[in-house]
């Protein structure tokens, strides 16, 4: 059973003890930090329901080593002071035994840090631009096949396969000041540039950007052959739109995270063909720990699981396969280590298929490609696992 603690309010559900306490014998307390309001907070509350989904399942199924697990959530208000004062007060005051990552590259750094400094096993959903596996952690685990910079590998490789007189030749970016969302759309950057796709425009952006007619204007008058966002959610809409506004028609619309929101395609008025969005999971993944979570999770909330859900549930998978494979779930030193060298050892199936780890905890796989073809978001790269056939150039918008 999940158990949700917004802003400063805690409260206790389960089994065994109430909010700031031990847990009980039996029970397993995991404790999280998440943007359930702020700049993150749609992403944010998609992770909740990922999390609180797995916890579900969990519990239905047998729970962990025997025992319920609960769940305790604090709401970090997309700050990265604040999430590092949860992790701190979950672990002191909230009786975690388990820890379970934020939404973020922003909020994951500072977080990973009070769990390295307490020899926590940190697992995360969300944090895949490079700094995150820069700073020396060696208790993180990225949930996703792939990070940041290498989202886009497969569209980039595309592009500079086709004839020279036939890819784009111009491009322009717009990036959130967010590492995630910069190393989405830099990694294709630099991919491109290095074979001569000249950037013609490269605007940076603060997470809190509600007006985009000034960065959407310099697109438009560009002309460029291809536009890129670096975007979590509501930038990618708000830019689309004022593209859209202005008449500019790219002939490639790449944007990070957004595109695999169910919410979005109403989002920007149901003009969605061609867009294009890397992504580490989709419904159709005929992984059986997939056809598993997609039937739980649907029957659950009424629609098909996102991105940012399953990474969240994949999170709880990789976590549980430490926790049995080292037989035991508690704060100890010792068990800690315990579950960290046993992820450094081992394989794990998941709903994003089977997750191996570098010593600095990324991910060794790759991103699906994603494209909406006829209203429906499809799987277009690799060939060999496409739903669809990739379209280029798009349709107008």
């Amino acid at each position: 059973m999940a158990c949700i603690a917004l802003a400063s309010a805690v409260a206790g559900c389960g089994l065994g003890g109430g909010a700031g306490s031990e847990g009980g014998d039996d029970e397993i307390v995991i404790g999280i930090s998440l943007p359930l309001t702020g700049d993150f907070s749609e992403p944010g509350k998609g992770v909740q329901r990922g999390y609180e989904a797995w916890a579900d399942y969990t519990n239905e199924n047998g729970g962990l080593l025997g025992k319920q697990v609960r769940l305790v959530i604090l709401d970090d208000q997309s700050n990265a002071d604040r999430v590092a004062s949860d992790y701190e007060r979950l672990i002191n005051q909230e009786g975690a035994d388990l820890i379970f990552g934020p939404f973020s590259t922003r909020l994951v750094v500072p977080a990973a840090q009070v769990a390295q400094d307490y020899g926590f096993l940190f697992v995360e959903p969300a944090g895949a631009a490079d700094e995150v596996f820069e700073q020396g952690f060696d208790n993180l685990f990225y949930a996703a096949p792939a990070v940041a910079d290498d989202h886009y590998n497969l569209l980039a490789e595309h592009i500079l396969a086709m004839p020279e007189d036939q890819r784009p030749k111009t491009a322009a970016y717009a990036t959130m000041d967010d590492p995630f969302a910069q190393g989405t759309a830099y990694g294709l950057r630099d991919k491109l540039a290095a074979a001569g796709v000249e950037t013609v425009v490269d605007e940076v952006y603060p997470p809190n950007t509600t007006d985009f007619s000034n960065i959407a204007a310099q697109i438009a008058d560009s002309d460029a052959d291809m536009v890129v966002g670096g975007t979590q959610y509501q930038d990618a809409v708000n830019l689309i739109v004022s593209l859209q506004q202005l008449g500019y028609q790219p002939d490639l619309a790449a944007f990070s995270t957004a595109p695999t929101n169910p919410e979005f395609p109403a989002a920007i008025g149901e003009r969605v063909d061609g867009i294009v969005s890397p992504t580490g999971y989709t419904p159709e993944a005929t992984f059986p720990e997939n056809q598993e979570f997609v039937e739980f999770f649907t029957e659950k909330h009424g629609h098909a699981p996102s991105e940012d859900e399953a990474n969240a549930w994949t999170t709880g998978e990789v976590v549980a396969a430490a926790v049995e494979g080292a037989d035991c779930a508690d704060p100890s030193q010792e068990c800690q280590q315990s579950l960290i060298d046993w992820l450094r050892d081992n394989e794990v199936d998941t709903v994003v298929g089977p997750l191996t780890w570098d010593a600095q905890g990324r991910p060794e796989s790759a991103h699906l490609i994603q494209q909406y073809v006829d209203g429906e978001i499809r799987i277009v790269m690799p060939t060999d696992l496409a739903e669809a056939e990739f379209v280029f150039p798009k349709p107008a918008w």
